[in-house]
């Protein structure tokens, strides 16, 4: 009865996307998690036309509509000296998703969960994982209790999949777990009501105040935002910045405050931390890969997670597919994973870290840029191309490509 071919601990979009396309292969699975859903997790909320790629291959895409949400076509930048420009999102492939949705993982997280329960995969909420069980180094199973008071129970598997967030047990239980405070973005994130002049476009704003972070504005339904505030850990620490006061002063200062000016906060504000990609993290051992937050894959430009996490998802579980076929499920096999990440998110990952060290260190390039934009539709529509296109990007990234927009 204990018995699985995947054990997946952590429900949250990188597990139950595991889940889903695990049992859609025939694999018996396991699916826990330490909370009850729905529960709150703290997060910017967006989803993007990466995740929205993992929900068409699940079958899924029409059902999104059906959550509390905001459709977002574009997004608006600004620069520290106030110009500001809005980009529409455009595809470059044909059928790509070219729109995202603001989301609340309160209701997202939910009904993926939802999916899963609908499926043959067997779920256990509320369960507390105690340790790893290992046989020779090579790990077999997990253990931990359904609740509190219970006695200790087992549960074997030949591959356990550690998708539980940053703080990842599976990921401390192996002592793999690292913080590396240049590779960690830390977020505070508060939900406002009644904030002026929201649009179907999501806003990043590089305004002084929040330097060398970004300020964020995510429109949500019923007329409430997500609203916060992202900077590097390291950052943080060397100047002591304190994020919820530094939110509060982009909000009163002279950009934003008459837009928050009949605002409402909503709860409290939190923060989170974010590990990066921008740092290649163990991701693979014997008998275990680590999905999401708990492989470090968060982009280090836009701190967005959800994408790269469903991603993960769907490549540890084609990879324990033939681990199981070849009975096989060792470090050496489950590398294939490793390799299968970097081949899909290795440039796009090094390029979003270039772009975060161009915006904190050279503000003046994020002037440069998003000023020529708002006066110029070519150099505007040149940028959406850019936002579509990763190789394009690797343009923002060169010297000549600054000194074409002085001159243009």
């Amino acid at each position: 009865m204990n018995h699985y071919d995947i054990i997946i601990v952590g429900a949250g979009p990188s597990g139950s996307t595991a889940a889903l396309f695990a049992v859609r292969k025939g694999m018996k699975v396991l699916l826990l998690d330490k909370a009850r859903f729905p529960r709150e997790k703290i997060c910017g909320d967006a989803i993007s036309g990466k995740s929205l790629s993992i929900l068409k291959k699940l079958g899924l895409i029409n059902e999104i509509e059906m959550l509390p949400q905001t459709r977002i076509t574009g997004v608006v930048f600004s620069s520290p000296n106030g110009s500001r420009v809005a980009i529409k999102f455009r595809g470059t492939k044909k059928d790509e998703i070219i729109q995202g949705y603001v989301c609340r993982r309160w209701n997202f997280d939910h009904f993926l969960l939802q999916q899963v329960k609908q499926s043959d995969v067997e779920v256990l909420e509320n369960f507390q994982m105690t340790e790893l069980i290992q046989e020779n180094r090579q790990v077999t199973g997990i253990r931990g209790r359904k609740s509190a008071g219970n006695g200790v129970e087992n549960f074997y598997a030949p591959i356990v999949l550690g998708a539980d967030g940053y703080k990842s047990f599976v990921s401390r239980a192996l002592n793999n777990y690292h913080h590396d405070s240049a590779h960690t973005l830390i977020a505070v994130r508060a939900y406002y009501q009644n904030v002026k002049a929201l649009s179907d476009y999501i806003e990043i704003h590089f305004v002084k105040e929040s330097l060398p972070g970004y300020f964020w504005i995510f429109p949500l339904p019923n007329g409430h935002a997500n609203v916060g505030i992202g900077m590097r850990h390291i950052d943080i620490k060397k100047n002591c910045y304190d994020l919820a006061a530094i939110l509060q002063k982009v909000i009163q200062s002279p950009a934003f405050q008459d837009r928050f000016a009949n605002a409402r906060l909503v709860g409290k504000i939190k923060g989170w931390n974010l590990p990066t990609g921008s740092y290649r993290r163990p991701n693979h051992f014997d008998g275990v890969m680590l999905l999401g937050d708990a492989a470090g894959l968060v982009d280090p430009f836009t701190g967005e997670g959800i994408g790269n996490a469903m991603t993960s998802a769907e490549i540890a579980v084609n990879v324990a597919e033939k681990a199981l076929s070849e009975n096989d499920f060792s470090k050496e096999r489950l590398r294939e994973y490793d390799q299968e990440l970097q081949k899909t998110m290795s440039e796009e990952l090094k390029l979003s870290y270039r772009l975060q060290t161009i915006g904190r260190k050279y503000p003046f390039l994020l002037n440069l840029v998003i000023g020529k934009a708002a006066r110029s539709p070519r150099v505007a529509e040149w940028i959406s191309s850019m936002v579509a296109d990763a190789e394009s990007k690797k343009e923002l990234t060169t010297p000549l490509t600054y000194l074409k927009l002085l001159f243009s």
